[in-house]
């Protein structure tokens, strides 16, 4: 049940003074609100020297506009993954490219990972380490974050209750392993879906586990493409699965049912192509950030996610890049 059906229950004279601006008025709580949507974006790739970056973005979600800088991970780097409950956003390893001359061309894994309180701004601080590698995949619901695959092509799942800080512990196996594919989540279920295997071949496969167990995980469905350096985020409902590359970039957005298994469904279209953008979003929006399209671009996108239809433009990063990774307050895995 979502925050705010558990509100009307227990207030049925509670009124919804907008939907947009994700407020909700209590009168028996002499007009207090509940919080709006934040969401943020951790480091990414932007070119330059150094090659990968250490910025912290946040917007809040119900209200369109660029993004304003929150503080800064430890050190840069890209092709990072995050999860998020309603107060910590995690950021779980990534790859520290060429960074002034300091690490070979290919870069190194950085297997650390650092959160934030979204309520407040300032620096990432320590969590804990992943004993998986870069390019992975990140979900989870309000206890723990699982995050998956990895550049190395691997099939590892592993997870991490976000309350506590501490390594990741292993929960299982994907069916494939593969790196740089998307996620999404209800409250129960975990699903991960495209990316990129042994041989550099496009995956089209979709998995699930159940997300308070551990286990591998079982076939879920297809996507409409097979690609790789996607995106995904959720309502309670449905999971977005957004961009991403055939080997040629694509603005393609797929959409599940989470609650079911079967092929992805086309939504709409993103308002440009380009693989590496990261996603994060509300119960009502799913918002896609940066992405790679010849260059590193500092777009920000957004669609709702009960309809099917085109993104529409929300913003700007402050920084141009891609890989970085999305986490939010108030996904569907929260609900």
């Amino acid at each position: 049940m979502s925050l705010i059906s558990r509100l009307l229950k227990a207030n049925p004279s509670a009124q919804v003074s907008d939907m947009l601006t994700g407020y909700f008025v209590i009168p028996s709580a002499k007009g207090e609100f509940v919080p709006s949507v934040r969401a943020a974006f951790f480091g990414g790739n932007k070119g330059g020297s150094p090659v990968s970056s250490n910025v912290i973005d946040y917007i809040t979600v119900e209200t369109a506009g660029n993004a304003i800088d929150f503080g800064d991970l430890s050190i840069e780097m890209g092709g990072t993954s995050a999860v998020g409950s309603t107060t910590r956003g995690v950021q779980i390893c990534g790859r520290r490219e060429n960074v002034s001359g300091l690490y070979p061309a290919g870069g190194v894994s950085v297997y650390l990972m650092e959160y934030i309180t979204f309520a407040t701004t300032g620096n990432s601080t320590s969590f804990g380490n992943s004993s998986a590698t870069d390019y992975r995949s990140a979900t989870g619901n309000s206890t723990r974050g699982l995050s998956t695959g990895g550049n190395e092509y691997v099939n590892v799942i592993d997870y991490i209750t976000i309350a506590t800080t501490g390594n990741s512990t292993d929960f299982g196996d994907l069916t494939q392993a593969r790196a740089r594919q998307g996620s999404s989540a209800s409250s129960t279920r975990a699903i991960f879906g495209g990316g990129i295997a042994s041989g550099d071949t496009n995956q089209n496969t979709t998995d699930f586990v159940t997300i308070s167990t551990t286990g591998n995980a079982t076939d879920f469905g297809d996507l409409t493409q097979s690609r790789y350096g996607l995106s995904g985020t959720s309502s309670a409902t449905r999971g977005l699965f957004l961009g991403g590359t055939t080997g040629t970039a694509v603005n393609t957005i797929d959409y599940v049912t989470i609650a079911s298994t079967g092929n992805a469904i086309d939504f709409g279209d993103l308002t440009t192509t380009g693989n590496g953008s990261s996603a994060a979003g509300s119960q009502i929006r799913a918002v896609v950030a940066g992405r790679y399209i010849g260059s590193h671009d500092n777009t920000i996108d957004y669609v709702t996610i009960a309809s099917t239809g085109n993104a529409t433009d929300f913003g700007d990063l402050t920084q141009a890049r891609s890989y970085s990774a999305g986490a939010s307050n108030g996904h569907g895995g929260l609900s």
